[in-house]
């Protein structure tokens, strides 16, 4: 299986499909780059080389007990990045992995970014805080950490439910879905399943969003249970130059899958702008 080694020795599995342009997905916690499959088959069957790789902790990539932070998460997909040799790239982040691409543009720039696509993201802050009375409390995360030490196989079937609306009234649950979500979430460590948690909880983004200098895109549910809507991504809009917000009414967190037609519509759209640019 294709894998790079990072600077302190985990080794990080990717998934390189197509040819053409690149097109770097970081995928939510407690995931792995099988969450973005629909995006990237659609997107590599339109003349796009899509590579997603496991975060550090999750799927098949190594399980070390450090590194599990915003910073070397961003290192680790700058390595890829510069492993691979990717030039013009479009990142594309879903909820923690919004996080990650944020944190990469803080500290890697945009010298190998064409556009950035951030969805479902946590960014800028889901912590409150007296600056973000917004966010979450901590008590929140606090029950997280709580379902995952006490039964995580369980915490990620209950999990599945709030993740793609399956909670709400005449919502058409798909157990297929659930058994899915819960097989990737299995094959993340312990080490991760837990202290991701603090990772995309409590770091604040807001000056790395200000970095930003490439077109941005983001998506986002306005019926999102896990990363709500108010304290994420109507506030990244706000701090991103010209960044394009497009709110899916009544969406879930888990908008890849749920409706993944119009998440890869929107992503051909604004990803095939930078083609026309080109031309």
């Amino acid at each position: 299986m294709p894998r790079i080694t990072t600077q302190d020795g985990a080794e990080i599995y990717y998934k390189d499909w197509g040819s053409g342009p690149p097109v770097v997905f970081s995928h939510g916690w407690p995931l792995n780059g099988d969450a973005f499959e629909d995006q990237m088959f659609f997107l590599a069957s339109h003349g796009y080389r899509c590579i997603a790789h496991d975060r550090r902790g999750h799927g098949r990539s190594s399980q070390p007990w450090a590194g599990n932070d915003m910073d070397t998460y961003a290192d680790d997909l700058a390595t890829l990045i510069e492993a691979l040799d990717l030039s013009n790239a479009v990142l594309a982040g879903h909820s923690t992995g919004g996080g990650e691409v944020t944190r990469y543009v803080g500290r890697h720039g945009t010298q190998r970014v064409a556009k950035v696509v951030l969805i479902g993201a946590v960014p800028p802050l889901m912590l409150k805080t007296q600056k973000n009375p917004e966010g979450q409390p901590k008590e929140t995360f606090d029950e997280i950490r709580t379902g995952v030490l006490a039964n995580r196989s369980q915490f990620w079937k209950d999990l599945s439910l709030l993740f793609y609306g399956y909670n709400r009234p005449g919502a058409e649950v798909s157990e297929a879905v659930r058994s899915a979500f819960w097989h990737q979430a299995m094959m993340a460590g312990f080490p991760a399943s837990y202290f991701c948690v603090e990772a995309f909880s409590e770091t604040d983004f807001t000056e790395d969003l200000k970095k930003f200098d490439v077109p941005t895109l983001i998506l986002h549910g306005d019926d999102d249970q896990i990363v709500p809507i108010e304290a994420s991504a109507r506030q990244s809009a706000k701090l991103v130059k010209n960044a394009r917000l497009e709110v899916y009414k009544g969406a879930p967190h888990g908008m890849c899958t749920t409706l993944k037609e119009r998440v890869n519509a929107d992503l051909l759209a604004f990803i095939g702008e930078r083609k026309a640019e080109a031309a």
